[in-house]
């Protein structure tokens, strides 16, 4: 076997850096949770720790293979709830909410699918080993729905919670407007804070920066909704929490941590 060129060489060995990176990657990723209130699995800590029947971590809400394609999130492993059974904040009738709601979707739906209490917290699409695949989920183990009331099982009264599937800042962007910055001027509410948007694989993303403007999970996440012909931010579940990192913020899962209620003010202008 003759030996690699200077270039095969180089070639190989950047490869090799890249997939050292990946799986490095992939650790810190799985060391926000492995062991969270968010691992299922028989060695986390959530409401049935230890009678889960697998030490699998991702598969309670994640599957490589079968995943529910009505789902924003990425590769979600369970059957979403009804979109439309939900209470909203907008029930209320407060005269100082002033973005408009969509149906409750995106990635909150995808939260909400343990945390409104509906459905066992083991309902999966494809649950671990062979031949657990069931297109509309199925109970895996022998787990209930998530118990707590108000927190951490939120119910399907959301006039509680803070308002998600909303636009950011009263709305007033719109698909036309291009790649960059956007302060309080640029919406209808000028209560807010500046906004980054940028273009992703065709997608547009938009986030509230934390300090440079790059996009990172330190964000406040905005999530792109289209109503109509027009597409825009909106605030969801995700928007403050991180469901993959209680390291940083345990219990909360907050982005950032709230001192000086520094989630909220990175959002509104107070």
């Amino acid at each position: 076997m003759r030996a690699p060129t200077g270039r095969k060489l180089t070639v190989l060995a950047m490869a090799t850096l890249v997939g050292v990176g990946a799986v490095m990657g992939i650790g810190s990723a799985v060391a926000g949770i492995k062991g969270s209130k968010h691992d299922l699995g028989s060695g986390g800590a959530s409401q049935y720790a230890g009678t889960a029947g697998t030490g699998e971590v991702c598969v309670f809400c994640h599957t490589p293979h079968g995943a529910n394609v009505n789902a924003k999130a990425p590769l979600w492993n369970k059957s979403l709830p009804n979109a439309g059974s939900y209470t909203r904040y907008s029930s209320l009738g407060t005269s100082t909410l002033d973005g408009a709601e969509v149906a409750v979707g995106s990635v909150s739906l995808a939260c909400l699918s343990c945390h409104d209490g509906s459905q066992a917290m083991d309902v999966m699409v494809n649950a671990p080993g062979s031949g657990g695949y069931n297109a509309s989920g199925a109970s895996a183990f022998t787990l209930a729905a998530m118990t707590g009331s108000v927190l951490p099982n939120l119910g399907t009264d959301l006039s509680n919670d803070h308002p998600i599937s909303i636009q950011y800042a009263g709305g007033g962007l719109t698909s036309a407007q291009a790649d960059g910055t956007y302060t309080n001027t640029n919406f209808d509410d000028k209560d807010f804070k500046t906004v980054q948007k940028a273009t992703f694989n065709g997608t547009p993303v938009w986030w509230v920066d934390n300090g440079d403007t790059v996009r990172q999970k330190t964000e406040m996440m905005l999530y792109t909704r289209t109503v109509g012909a027009t597409t825009e931010p909106y605030v969801e579940c995700a928007s403050c929490h991180d469901p993959h990192n209680e390291v940083a913020q345990p219990v909360s899962f907050l982005r950032i941590s709230n001192a000086n209620s520094a989630v909220c003010l990175a959002c509104h202008a107070k």
